[in-house]
């Protein structure tokens, strides 16, 4: 036969009590942790999605600059090239304005 008094059985129940009490703060504070590292991946990610359409909406307002700045330099080349022809003959002109008579022929 055990001898076991009523006090002992009080005392062992109490620091099984104890002990449980522990790891279930422990198991919280855990799942606390761990709550909050979800919830700092979660703004993570929130935040790159917002920095990837940042980037997006930049791209295209690039890609149109650059669209428009192509158009604009095709302007101006064919303007030059044409400017370059004028001047040509312009030059072709006078050249022939300034030659002595004999040479024109």
């Amino acid at each position: 036969m055990t001898d076991r008094r009523p006090g002992s059985l009080a005392l062992s129940m109490s620091s099984e009590i104890e002990a449980a009490t522990r790891r279930l703060m422990a198991a919280l504070d855990a799942l606390e942790g761990a709550a909050e590292r979800r919830s700092e991946a979660d703004r993570d990610e929130d935040e790159l999605a917002s920095r990837i359409h940042a980037l997006g909406v930049d791209r295209s307002r690039l890609a149109d600059e650059l669209d428009t700045s192509l158009v604009r330099t095709r302007n101006l080349e064919r303007a030059n090239r044409e400017i370059a022809a004028k001047l040509d003959a312009a030059i072709g002109s006078l050249r022939t304005v300034l030659k002595p008579e004999d040479e024109r022929a």
